[in-house]
């Protein structure tokens, strides 16, 4: 009997939704029996991947660099799901075989997933998935990505899926294995577990941002706090030398909406909570310390004379702060010894670095290459979604591309960074032609790419994008249509880069609706193939944690009588930690962009790169990141959450030795006669720090924040570390530190060593 028109209509309809339930056709169903081999190149090992609901435009969604935490369907409209491809081609749904996900209209039981990472054995995968949709239009409800597990990956098993125990409740994304059993991901949870600091707030738009690095055992709940960013951490994973490698965002800058404020040119109504307390009271002010000001900020000053009290203690012809970057950084795992990449920073990787003040003609602009690099190529915007290739250990694929609109996504990019590598052998290569990090269209720019993946057989993948621009909604709200069609990607080699090739799926069509809340969305074409990995079995990689002491600071534990067992024990306790510098008037040789000519004050120490001024140092200060600056004062009700905001060194536990100078700077430490410095910091917490002169006014600025551990006893050999010789030409210190003994002694006095 031939069916009317109609009703093959439907029939074809509802194949259509029931194939593309949580994440597309190629789902096995429950029974976990494969389907037919699939079109696209055969690979070595099976890959599991997500699929994602087209997000057209935005700023802060799923795809985006940072921000990238938000449930909301606006940032992370459900209806992908978690895939597996096997060698063959042939797909099986795992989200959808383990019962998650919902065709059609998405509901109570919707899904996003993402950021799979299987685990050593090759048996399981964590990954991130946020269940559940407004039911109907207008309905607020409150969802959270979380962590979950899934088994099941062999032919003829059903895909088997539990939620990660003891996780916060919190939006808990990227998550990795650790070498001992732990899961290590970033999260929203406040650093310190106040829920009424949530959500932190980034240091550009003051938007909400991850926190930083966590550590997780599900099977007693011992949770802490890896590293902490102000502005995010994002992607970590565990190489083969067991390091913790992620991309961290770096904007330690004045906050611009304060700024905007006083300058009158816009109305955000930042204002400071007198400290982190819940009842804290909400002051007038907004008063910021540290680092020094924008340009923007400076020039307005200059034009505004009535404004000059802002920039009094600086020194004259300061040049504005311009700071943001995307780079590579690595942390021991138990959260030790944090810092960009084998100490590979700006000058060995960005493009230009402003001079701190235009009136010492030593201080010169950064532009181009370091000549004592191996290194000609540069990451021009960021560096995104870094992971190692296992068939190439210490060597990395990331993506540099813009930071926000174009969904991360641009060049593929290798950074050779073997543990132990010299930062001035540290080399980046494109892999794709340095044209697919822009937006022009040239002959050479073959579309975008996301997501790199290296192959252990050597071969290369990545989800592509043809459209090169910046993407932007052309539809509308309720039928929005993104220009960007990731889909996962052979890399075929086009002379020495590459370029897309055959894709490894036929495509995955999907037909969902959703409320936004306010409105009814409808979505029908292609999901989006996202966040590749390979399904199989590695070594484990070491455990690591703190060092031994080096042998000059052991020197100053002995003479002054204090083993590190027992030093160690009492920052535990009081959740401390000890950083130390032997001599902070050594510089590495290519920063000329901050003064270099550095003497102790009424000392004959010094360190000189060059003839001409040479600048006095007589303090470390030191700053503490508080989450204390609020934002929509004078719009009403304050928006929840709080900016972090750099505060003179405050925390109670700290005990210095009290300086000689009655007067001195706030949170500080004197330099020593050698030039060294001691200084205890709180842990699990952002600190940075710079060299003052004797009236504090600011010679040099760390750039990052850094955070340590309870326990942590964290050795630098100078105040920008050396790759190879200083800016003299001589090697890193090798003097036992003055400072630390005169602090080990005073805490003996104290009674608390």
């Amino acid at each position: 009997m031939r069916l009317p028109r109609r009703v093959l209509r439907l029939l074809s309809i509802s194949a259509f939704l029931l194939a593309s339930a949580c994440g597309g056709s190629g789902g096995s169903g429950s029974s976990g029996s494969p389907q037919v081999p699939g079109p696209g190149p055969a690979t070595a090992n099976p890959v599991l991947f997500v699929t994602q609901v087209p997000v057209a435009g935005g700023f802060g969604t799923v795809v985006e660099t940072f921000g990238n935490h938000v449930p909301s369907m606006e940032a992370a409209p459900r209806g992908g799901g978690l895939m597996l491809r096997y060698p063959d081609g042939t797909l099986r749904n795992l989200t959808q075989e383990a019962g998650y996900g919902e065709s059609g209209q998405q509901g109570a039981g919707a899904i996003a997933v993402r950021e799979p990472c299987v685990h050593w054995s090759g048996t399981k995968a964590v990954f991130a998935m946020v269940v559940g949709a407004p039911t109907q239009q207008y309905q607020v409800a409150t969802f959270h990505w979380q962590l979950y597990e899934v088994s099941g990956f062999g032919a003829g098993q059903t895909a088997v899926i539990t939620k990660v125990a003891n996780q916060p409740v919190y939006n808990n994304v990227s998550p990795c294995y650790g070498s001992d059993g732990r899961i290590l991901f970033t999260s929203d949870r406040p650093h310190n577990g106040a829920a009424h600091l949530y959500p932190q707030r980034d240091e550009y738009e003051s938007a909400p941002v991850v926190v930083g690095l966590y550590s997780l055992d599900p099977s007693t709940g011992d949770l802490f706090l890896l590293q902490h960013s102000p502005s995010g951490s994002f992607s970590p994973s565990v190489d083969s030398a067991g390091r913790v490698v992620f991309v961290r965002w770096d904007h330690m800058l004045r906050d611009q909406q304060s700024d905007a404020d006083r300058q009158g040119s816009a109305t955000f109504g930042t204002f400071d909570y007198a400290d982190e307390s819940a009842g804290a009271a909400a002051l007038t002010t907004a008063t910021e310390v540290f680092p020094h000001p924008r340009n923007g900020w400076i020039s307005f000053v200059n034009n505004n004379p009535g404004y000059s009290g802002d920039l009094a203690g600086w020194a004259p012809n300061l040049r504005g702060i311009a700071f943001n970057l995307m780079q590579p950084w690595a942390i021991r795992q138990d959260g030790t010894d944090e810092e960009t990449i084998n100490h590979v920073g700006r000058q060995e990787l960005a493009g230009y670095i402003d001079r701190s003040f235009d009136d010492d003609p030593n201080l010169v602009e950064f532009v181009g290459i370091n000549p004592h690099t191996a290194n000609d190529v540069r990451y021009t915007q960021g560096f995104f979604q870094l992971r190692e290739d296992p068939s190439q250990p210490g060597t990395y694929l990331g993506v540099d591309g813009p930071e926000f609109g174009f969904h991360a996504s641009g060049r593929v990019m290798r950074l050779s960074a073997a543990a132990g590598t010299n930062a001035d052998a540290v080399t980046i290569a494109d892999i794709t032609h340095p044209d697919t990090a822009g937006e022009t269209v040239t002959p050479n720019h073959s579309g975008r790419y996301r997501n790199p993946l290296a192959l252990s057989d050597g071969s290369l993948i990545a989800a592509h994008s043809p459209y090169r621009g910046q993407d932007a909604n052309d539809g509308t709200t309720a039928a929005p249509t993104s220009r960007y069609a990731f889909r996962l990607v052979h890399l075929v080699a086009q002379g020495d880069l590459f370029e897309a090739g055959a894709p490894l799926t036929g495509g995955l069509p999907a037909s969902v609706s959703w409320w936004t809340p306010d409105v009814g969305a409808t979505w029908s074409g292609t999901l989006w193939e996202l966040d590749p990995v390979e399904v199989v079995a590695r070594p484990v990689p070491p455990y690591t944690a703190e060092g031994t002491l080096p042998s000059p600071e052991a020197q100053m534990l002995a003479d002054a009588g204090v083993t590190v067992q027992t030093l160690k024990a009492f920052l535990e306790d009081n959740d401390l930690a000890l950083i130390v510098s032997r001599d902070v008037t050594t510089r590495d040789r290519i920063d000329r962009q901050q003064p270099f000519n550095l003497q102790v004050t009424g000392t004959s120490h010094a360190t000189l790169g060059a003839g001409g001024k040479v600048y006095d140092v007589s303090y470390l200060q030191i700053v503490q990141g508080d989450m204390i600056r609020g934002i929509g004062m004078n719009l009403g009700t304050p928006r929840p959450g709080r900016r972090v905001l750099a505060r003179f060194l405050h925390d109670p536990a700290v005990d210095h030795p009290p300086p000689s100078d009655a007067n001195a700077p706030a949170g500080s430490v004197e330099i020593a006669d050698d030039g060294s410095i001691a200084a205890l910091v709180p842990a699990r917490r952002a600190v940075s720090w710079q060299l003052v002169d004797d009236a504090g006014t600011p010679v040099v600025q760390e750039r990052y924040w850094v955070t340590f551990q309870p326990g942590e006893v964290r050795v630098c050999t100078s105040c920008h570390g050396l790759n190879q010789v200083d800016q003299a030409g001589a090697p890193a210190p090798t003097n036992a530190p003055k400072a630390l003994l005169t602090l080990l002694e005073y805490l003996k006095t104290q009674g608390k060593l």
